[in-house]
């Protein structure tokens, strides 16, 4: 960790609202989750700075947190790509040889027929491990071995693997059939036929009888996407002359640190879904603030309220990061001259279809010049006409001054 004595007190901080950018809702009044939400401390940095639109998702790459993430740290995610897989794998310590394939595994429920849950209803991370080291004895082998995380999101590492395959991120399909949305190309029977062994083995396991007389959905079956190879990525501290910490729950975005150079611990209380402390997470970013001049907390919560379709959750999940993250952010930094705030949504997620999009993204940062907008929605960053092409290059906007 950095000396205090070499701090310049210039902090650097970065608020990524996962999922927060959206279209116009019925339900709200014909107005957007950000536009319905009471958000002062967000208007308060776009009211006062920049603000404008970032494109975070280059033409032909797949919405995800994956590349939006890469682009909001400064990496050009056409050329540091790799995969969702093998940055979750990085924030787990899972080991990977150049040859091996990692995959996303999620715990889903499923018929055998229609993707039902994405998430098997959030299941606990407890409740998650038990299947998953289920999952682990039946069917590891010496090339295919499987690796706990947080809640539903685990990892599938196939060594050697082959890379030429498609898969589907299953929240893209929640009540659709599976049929054409399985595994497909290299290594497609023996992906798929991991995945049907699992719902034999799960879906009749005492915890699932369990989960089922509670009213839970199952976490029935292992849906394996994402894939890639490992991941590497410039110093960021090198890169932009201080090292820092990113406050995360979910490993994705625990991986692109690590991969990154940039520490990533654990916060108690957060959990990567609506039920995470957010001011938690707060404290997290403020203690860490003490020593180091760069800080970046994500915020999982309004992109799972989104894939739940539920707009009233998402203007919740926006309000409380806006009181108690980037309120409490703001206080600290407005006492520490030249010091900058970004506030961003990494992609758009859409209730309407429950799924991310590629639009480009509403960004605001405390700090001139200012650009007048009067709110933090997508409309006022819009109208701003201050307009990142590169994504990527958002950090500059950070870090300058």
């Amino acid at each position: 960790m950095q000396d205090p004595s070499a701090i310049s007190g210039r902090k650097r901080v970065i608020v990524i609202m996962d999922g927060a950018a959206d279209e116009p809702q019925a339900e709200l009044g014909g107005l957007t989750p950000l536009q319905a939400a009471r958000t002062p401390n967000c208007d308060t940095i776009a009211g006062a700075g920049i603000c404008g639109l970032a494109k975070t998702i280059p033409d032909g790459m797949d919405p995800g947190s994956d590349v939006a993430t890469l682009s909001i740290l400064g990496y050009d995610p056409r050329r540091y790509h790799t995969g969702r897989a093998p940055l979750e794998a990085a924030s787990l310590d899972v080991p990977l040889n150049p040859d091996d394939i990692a995959f996303r595994c999620n715990l889903v429920t499923c018929d055998g027929e229609t993707l039902i849950d994405y998430s098997a209803g959030e299941i606990s991370t407890a409740d998650a491990h038990v299947l998953i080291a289920l999952i682990s004895d039946k069917l590891s082998t010496s090339r295919v071995q499987f690796y706990p995380g947080v809640s539903y999101r685990h990892v599938m590492v196939w060594r050697g693997g082959l890379p030429d395959v498609k898969t589907t991120p299953p929240h893209d399909i929640i009540g659709q059939p599976i049929e054409g949305r399985l595994p497909q190309g290299d290594g497609e029977e023996m992906l798929r036929r991991l995945m049907f062994d699992s719902l034999e083995i799960l879906d009749s396991h005492d915890l699932n009888k369990r989960r089922r007389d509670e009213g839970n959905p199952p976490a029935n079956m292992i849906w394996l996407w994402g894939q890639g190879r490992a991941c590497r990525l410039p110093s960021f501290a090198l890169t932009r002359g201080t090292p820092g910490m990113v406050i995360a729950a979910v490993d994705l975005v625990r991986g692109v640190a690590k991969c990154a150079g940039l520490s990533a611990p654990k916060v108690k209380g957060a959990t990567g879904n609506l039920e995470t402390d957010f001011s938690a997470k707060a404290r997290a970013a403020l203690e860490a603030l003490d020593s180091l001049d760069f800080v970046l907390v994500h915020v999982e919560a309004p992109d799972e309220a989104s894939h739940q379709a539920s707009p009233e959750r998402k203007v919740w999940a926006i309000e409380q990061i806006d009181e108690h993250i980037v309120g409490s952010l703001l206080e600290r930094l407005q006492s520490l001259p030249g010091s900058r705030l970004m506030v961003v949504a990494d992609h758009y997620t859409k209730i309407s279809t429950r799924t991310h999009t590629r639009e480009p993204v509403p960004f605001a940062v405390l700090g001139p010049p200012r650009d007048e907008a009067e709110r933090y929605d997508e409309q006022d960053a819009a109208q701003t006409e201050r307009f990142l092409e590169e994504g990527w290059r958002l950090p500059d906007l950070l870090f300058q001054g």
